[in-house]
């Protein structure tokens, strides 16, 4: 399950035009990039929460066969011709869970679509990893919790200053964080985890995770690798540079 609701304000220099799962990264969706980090993995039935502008999402999908294709146009007879098919084997279910839902209230939405006591994947739609997603959902089996998040430690933002007596000592651009630890989304969840989630205003990273820890019933998955959110359009840039210079680390697939 996906969250590609949101308005996305901190880069609405792109929103203003599309939900912001679909900002282009290396001329494809960056949620094109999530689905196919999941596939390489042998995930392929996605549940995508659509809100804000979902119809780009939904038109996306309804014309992705045609736009991953070599077609011949014949107007006069009004046929279309495939000669070369480039798709994933992905089964999408787009749902509208509404333009102003929060995040664990879209959760609920999809309950419909799940499986009893089968657990699922659970991500955003904005955030790019190297996270293995196959050893991460082994560790939620082993934990024998509701619900495991994937723990990660941003870089930080700035380049960082050691200082001595006579002037500065060592500069570190961009270095790790203060060491803490952050929700990097990628959970692994039990459906049981909805009992959690009151209506549409309840936010998942609120109530319910809070809930859940209290219970001891939240594991960490701690990845020490490459994990990045495009929040603001300086991530985005960032982004497509690395995947422009071959550089991507989430591009594990061929």
């Amino acid at each position: 399950m996906i969250l590609a609701g949101g308005l996305g304000t901190r880069i609405s220099e792109e929103t203003h035009l599309k939900p912001k799962p679909m900002i282009e990264i290396g001329g494809k969706p960056i949620l094109w990039h999530i689905l196919k980090m999941y596939s390489h993995h042998g995930i392929n039935d996605f549940i995508i929460c659509c809100g804000y502008k979902g119809y780009v999402v939904k038109e996306y999908f309804a014309n992705y066969f045609l736009h991953m294709s070599d077609v011949t146009f014949d107007l006069k007879n009004n046929l279309m011709e495939v000669h070369e098919r480039h798709s994933e084997p992905w089964r999408v279910t787009l749902v509208d869970t509404g333009e102003h839902t929060a995040t664990g209230g879209r959760l609920k939405r999809i309950a419909k679509f799940l499986n009893a006591g089968e657990p699922f994947c659970f991500t955003y739609g904005d955030g790019v990893s190297n996270v293995d997603i196959s050893s991460l959902i082994s560790f939620h089996r082993n934990s024998g919790k509701l619900a495991t998040v994937t723990a990660v430690q941003p870089p930080g933002r700035y380049g960082a200053l050691e200082i001595g007596e006579s002037g500065v000592t060592e500069f570190i651009e961009k270095p790790q964080g203060d060491g803490g630890w952050i929700n990097g989304g990628f959970f692994v969840l039990q459906p049981d985890v909805l009992q959690y989630v009151a209506d549409d205003s309840t936010m998942w990273e609120r109530e319910p995770l809070t809930a859940l820890a209290d219970s001891g019933q939240l594991a960490a998955y701690q990845h020490r690798g490459f994990w990045q959110a495009m929040d603001t359009l300086r991530d985005k840039i960032h982004l497509e540079s690395l995947w422009e210079n071959g550089a991507a680390p989430w591009k594990a697939w061929p």
